[in-house]
């Protein structure tokens, strides 16, 4: 248990509502992720992917306990046992990679699969390069740590991209449809919440735009190498994350991940 000084109640809230988004974020991409185990492309992608999702389910588990010693509670209990309309991760995040069930008759997009995890990390890229210098010193620790993983994710996603990007043919038929896809829910990633602009006052982040304009710049050089036009505005089609606006996938999703969990609540997992 970290022992947290005294502050502001509306900073502490700000803080609080920050850190849930990006735990709830990683916590339900990875496990999205581990439903490829066996369905990746190829061996190497299985090894992969499994290591990316890994690592990003440890860094949920790093902001639900920065949360813990905030007194949100216990960390198992924050990770497994909230429901689904109290979580604060984008809705792209929760969607399910395509029709059918991981162990019956999986039909995944893997397109889908590599535009969301390449522009998601990039957007993380983006946050924890900013939380580096943030007002709170256990997060801006954690960011440090969590960023030295990034390079390597945002490298393997960025590598796929621009691979199938230049394929042609069907294979940039089928990306080219999962970037629309991925983009008219994408402004749920970039959102920073109903308290966006406290979190900046209180410098514990930089501002939404700033982060929007810099997650652009780093993608800019990315379509123009691909010869793909960059869309101008995001969409939150299926609804607002950040406001406990969820869909039927993060439930279903939930039901599985506490399965484990609820056999006994008391163990430590």
């Amino acid at each position: 248990m970290v022992d947290v000084k005294p502050m502001n109640k509306d900073y502490q809230s700000s803080l609080i509502s920050l850190l849930y988004q990006l735990a709830d974020d990683d916590f339900i991409l990875a496990y999205r992720g581990s439903e490829w185990l066996g369905l990746a492309p190829h061996i190497e992608e299985d090894v992969a992917f499994s290591s990316i999702s890994q690592d990003t389910m440890g860094h949920a588990a790093m902001f639900y306990q920065l949360l813990s010693d905030l007194g949100e509670g216990d960390v198992d209990d924050l990770a497994h046992a909230r429901p689904a309309k109290v979580r604060k991760n984008a809705i792209l995040l929760e969607m399910v990679n395509g029709p059918g069930h991981y162990l019956s008759k999986p039909s995944y997009d893997w397109a889908f699969a590599v535009v969301r995890n390449y522009f998601y990390v990039q957007a993380k890229k983006v946050r924890m390069e900013s939380l580096k210098n943030s007002s709170y010193d256990p997060l801006a620790n954690a960011a440090l740590k969590v960023n030295m993983e990034l390079y390597y994710h945002l490298l393997h996603w960025k590598t796929w991209f621009v691979q199938l990007m230049q394929a042609g043919g069907e294979a940039r038929k089928r990306m080219e449809d999962a970037i629309h896809r991925v983009w008219d829910d994408f402004a749920g990633v970039l959102s920073l919440g109903p308290l966006g602009k406290e979190l900046a006052t209180f410098k514990i982040i930089e501002s939404e735009n700033i982060l929007k304009g810099k997650w652009k710049q780093s993608m800019k050089p990315v379509f123009d190498s691909v010869n793909l036009l960059m869309p101008e505005e995001f969409g939150t089609q299926s609804g607002d994350g950040r406001k406990g606006e969820h869909i039927k996938d993060l439930e279903d999703a939930l039901l599985t991940l506490r399965e484990v969990y609820q056999t006994d609540p008391a163990a430590s997992w």
